[in-house]
């Protein structure tokens, strides 16, 4: 599979899109550990349009103008994270739930952690939030953008 890129300035710093021909398959943060998400190969193409899309809809969000995202997503993973990333994608802007909620959410109760870990290995961030998921004191736990991201994100989305 061929995957483009395009790397953005964000307010949470440099932002790597990722698409290939179905969707955004990918958002990775300047410092994203190499193996968090797995893709190949990427070239670089800045005028992709899944590519300009996407960084047009991120801009009206950390304008405060966009609360939603419409791009196609091309997930690629194992049933289970694309189950826990389908339930990412239902938490409303301004919102969190913990770990505990959406293993709970998705019917398998004290799989709290393997929610953990699928949250982890999102690929495709700030679109698919898992930036508002907690922990169960409603503490901030890790981020792959690092948790100072984690909350200009959700103060952004208590804001707007």
């Amino acid at each position: 599979m061929t995957y483009f890129s395009k790397t953005i300035w964000s307010p949470v710093g440099e932002l790597t899109l990722v698409a290939d021909d179905h969707g955004l398959a990918a958002i990775l943060w300047d410092d994203d550990k190499p193996d968090r998400v797995r893709l190949g190969a990427l070239r670089e193409k800045a005028d992709h349009p899944i590519l300009l899309e996407t960084e047009r809809q991120l801009a009206q969000y950390f304008a405060g103008e966009r609360r939603t995202f419409d791009v196609p997503l091309s997930f690629a993973g194992t049933d289970f994270q694309k189950r826990v990333w389908a339930a990412l994608l239902a938490i409303p802007f301004g919102e969190t739930r913990s770990y505990g909620e959406i293993a709970d959410q998705l019917g398998a109760p004290g799989a709290s952690r393997a929610v953990g870990a699928a949250n982890g290995r999102n690929p495709i961030s700030i679109i698919a939030p898992c930036h508002r998921v907690v922990g169960s004191t409603g503490k901030l736990t890790g981020f792959a953008g690092g948790l100072e991201a984690k909350r200009f994100l959700l103060d952004l989305e208590q804001v707007a």
